[in-house]
């Protein structure tokens, strides 16, 4: 490591320089000292009790109170959730308790919400029996008054005479028509209440089957839903009378009520009887609404108190537990007087955590003031690059792939400009540019609103990466000009196109009938190059081209990469045995091919580029003929084919035999070096990893490491062609939109113009519209994104980047994520 320092480096390509330190903080101060530190939050502790569990260190009971002190507070947001009522979303001020105080006002504010809602439930449980017992007094009121009307009827037809087929609902109701004999009566019972109208025919088939059809049954159902007092839900239910005789007819039909969720309810006889019961139960109903009412009042003015210090309480629990989260991670000295702590920081952070302990020491009144030092290892350090919310969403793309080693270089430097110009390459259209811009313009201009709202994941996610899809859209626009589309249309933008027709007949704007009549146009293809019906057309073929140019060129940055990587952690065996010989062997092929094709774009020449490559291998000392683009190319070609072939052994065969002369000198008493500091030793180590990776530097198996040599140079070989091959995606994905777009634009929009009707105009402006939404800036968008980001992972990173280190996670309050438990 280096020297400490007060701010961060300037290197982009590299992550910031860590040291690892050790604080002593004495007892009395540690708390204070770990907030200070959280609020820095610059500072990465290291576990020094991991061979401990959770319930063996020694804050174990403080967290196990801001826990519980925690799970009051979900409950606290749950009660508000179900009120409707929002925590405050104003700025966080300072807590004003601290967190003794804390707990027991949680404590006080649950057990008075469990008292409120325990009431509540009692009040609106009887509340909806009284209104359930008001349905059936309104309803079996209704079956006795008509069967008494019925019972009156029959009585006057057949007064004076002995019918044997009476009413049967006469004899329940008139105790005149019974016989006067007492031993010829039979005593008639009936059960009134509310059946789930669902249940409502199996509930009489059971009565008649269980009672053998002695039983009388009527329901009548209620005209709307009902609250049911058990369950809570809205139910819509039968009232039911039935009629039986006898106490075993009862028992059977008071279990099947049980069974079925029925509610009983007691029904008087005597008319006036049911009306007192009518008026007793419809006052105590408006009683106790407004007493439910009340109680609603009470609980809302509770819970409206508490969400306006929710955010307040919430962040200092999180904050105490993650305190003390972290003391359980620190040493406990010998003499249980002070504490002993160890991380990782920047070496730019060091005044800043020194400062912070002094303030920490001066505040809690402490007599002794916390020690820090630097100390030495070999230990690998966490990787730490400083982004901000434009740089953020690209970092976040490379550690997808990997997290960088340290130090090693950050490929996001270059993503930055990359991976957005990549994607436009394939999705370049500046009329589609624009509408990806204007909706990702809407997310960046409400950033600041959106941030603080929870939105969906496809939504998160856009939000998350709106700097990385405006730069898509910025570089789309751009490419899109170039390409001179606008939803497939080309337009003269820069000035007039640069050909005409050569005569009348030349109305399909061939090549064949072009001819050049200005200066060239300015800016991007010609608008007359769209119309090109040749074998292949100029926009392709310029489509195709480009993207050998731009495989090739990315491919040579990240070799160049690699170079650097090597340079940086004193590796020279990998930079005159790795990066020399891909570099010559990738320039001698697809280098001289790009350089071909600038050749050719220049002069204008006719040649034929996969001729002069396939045969610059079948048939190198051929003459060129009409193929030739410049004096002395067939000896340029001979050149460089010997420089390829020459490449290949010399990246397998040099290396493992130096890797193994200098395995044998450390063995002979040179592997001993002294070390000056700390980053010195990290740099060496990088480079003897690799070294002593086949045998841990006690065994050295030159076959291994000559086998492992020869896969890393196949796999090279194969993968210089078979990426660049890979870059022509970036032609046929571009191809694909252009042509896409067109039919859209060709097929609905300019077929549905051509009827000149109205109705099928609007019908196909509205299927233009979904399907360019859908199809091109949905579908297209995320298929583009993601063979960029395949570019970026498998054809460029494999070049040079190692990817396996760690991110660096310092103790920080900002990091605190509201569902920690």
């Amino acid at each position: 490591m280096r020297g400490e320092g007060c701010c961060p480096t300037m290197d982009l390509m590299r992550s910031e320089e860590m040291q690892l330190v050790q604080i002593i903080i004495p007892i009395e101060s540690s708390h204070l000292t770990l907030s200070y530190l959280g609020d820095l939050g610059l500072l990465q502790f290291k576990d020094l009790n991991a061979d401990k569990s959770p319930f063996q260190r020694t804050y174990a009971t403080q967290i196990k109170r801001c826990g519980e002190m925690a799970r009051k507070l979900r409950y606290l947001k749950e009660q508000m959730v179900k009120a409707g009522i929002a925590p405050s979303s104003l700025p966080q001020a300072p807590p004003k308790l601290d967190l003794d105080d804390l707990e027991i006002t949680l404590g006080e504010m649950e057990a008075e919400l469990i008292e409120v809602n325990a009431n509540s439930e009692k009040l609106q449980r009887t509340y909806n029996e009284l209104l359930e017992y008001n349905h059936v007094l309104q309803k079996a009121g209704e079956f006795f008054h008509t069967a008494q009307r019925s019972a009156v009827a029959q009585q006057r037809e057949s007064e004076g005479q002995q019918s044997a087929e009476s009413s049967l609902e006469s004899p329940l109701l008139h105790e005149q028509e019974m016989s006067t004999d007492p031993s010829k009566q039979v005593k008639v019972g009936f059960i009134s209440g509310l059946v789930p109208k669902e249940k409502a025919m199996a509930f009489e088939r059971i009565l008649f089957r269980a009672t053998r059809g002695n039983m009388f049954l009527r329901q009548e159902p209620v005209d709307t839903p009902v609250t049911d007092p058990v369950s809570g839900e809205k139910v819509t239910k039968n009232v039911f009378v039935v009629f039986f005789s006898g106490e075993r007819a009862k028992t059977k039909i008071l279990k099947i009520c049980e069974a079925f969720g029925a509610n009983r309810y007691p029904f008087p006889e005597e008319f006036g009887k049911q009306l007192q019961a009518l008026e007793e139960v419809s006052g105590r109903t408006k009683e106790l609404k407004t007493t439910i009412d009340l109680g609603l009042l009470h609980r809302d003015s509770i819970l409206k108190n508490i969400a306006s210090q929710y955010e307040q309480w919430s962040y200092l629990v999180r904050k105490e537990k993650s305190i003390y989260h972290t003391l359980n991670m620190l040493s406990l000295d010998v003499t249980k007087k002070c504490l002993v702590a160890e991380g990782w920081s920047p070496v730019f952070a060091a005044n800043k955590i020194k400062d912070a302990l002094h303030r920490a020491t001066l505040d809690s009144n402490s007599q002794v003031g916390s020690i820090f030092q630097v100390l030495q290892t070999k230990e690998a350090p966490p990787t730490y690059f400083q982004t901000n919310k434009f740089t953020t969403a690209f970092q976040e793309i490379v550690d997808a792939y990997g997290v960088a080693k340290y130090r090693e270089a950050n490929p996001g430097v270059f993503t930055v400009v990359t991976f957005p110009f990549l994607f436009a390459v394939m999705f370049g259209d500046w009329g589609h540019g624009i509408c990806l811009f204007l909706c990702t313009l809407i997310l960046i201009i409400r950033e600041k609103k959106l941030s603080s709202q929870k939105l969906g994941d496809i939504m998160e996610m856009m939000f998350g990466g709106r700097y990385v899809i405006i730069m898509m859209s910025i570089f789309s626009i751009y490419t899109g000009l170039i390409y001179n589309e606008f939803f497939s249309v080309p337009f003269e933008l820069f000035g007039k196109s640069a050909y005409a027709c050569r005569d009348p007949s030349c109305s399909d704007a061939t090549t064949a009938g072009l001819i050049k009549v200005r200066r060239t146009y300015p800016f991007g293809v010609d608008p007359e190059w769209h119309g090109s019906r040749s074998e292949l057309p100029f926009l392709n073929s310029l489509k195709m081209k480009m993207s050998i140019l731009l495989g090739v060129a990315q491919m040579n940055l990240g070799i160049i990469l690699s170079y650097f990587n090597a340079k940086f952690f004193r590796n020279s065996i990998n930079v005159w045995y790795q990066f020399v010989p891909q570099l010559i062997f990738l320039n001698s092929l697809f280098g001289y091919l790009s350089v071909l094709i600038i050749v050719k774009w220049c002069t204008g020449s006719t040649a034929d580029l996969y001729h002069v490559m396939i045969y610059m291998f079948l048939s190198p000392t051929d003459d060129l003929g009409e193929n030739q683009l410049f004096p002395g190319q067939k000896t340029l070609q001979l050149v460089l084919l010997l420089l390829a072939l020459v490449s290949v052994p010399w990246m397998l065969i040099p290396k493992p035999l130096l890797l193994k002369k200098q395995h044998e000198q450390r063995h002979q008493g040179h592997q001993y070096t002294a070390l000056e500091s700390t980053d010195e030793s990290v740099e060496i180590e990088q480079v003897s990893h690799e070294n002593n990776s086949h045998g841990h530097g006690e065994e050295f198996e030159f076959s291994e490491v000559f086998v492992h040599q020869l896969i890393h140079t196949i796999e090279f070989v194969l993968g210089a062609v078979s990426n660049t091959a890979s870059y022509l995606r970036l032609w046929a994905l571009s191809l694909a939109h252009s042509e896409l777009s067109a039919v859209f634009y060709e097929k609905v929009l300019l077929l549905a113009w051509g009827f000149n009707n109205v109705v099928i105009l609007i019908v196909g402006i509205i299927v233009f519209i979904f399907a360019t939404i859908g199809v091109l800036l949905v579908m297209e968008t995320l298929s583009a994104f993601l063979h960029a980001l395949r570019l970026h992972w498998v054809e460029f990173q494999n070049k040079f980047y190692e990817g396996d280190g760690y991110k660096f996670a310092p103790f920080s309050f900002a990091l605190i994520s509201e569902e920690e438990e």
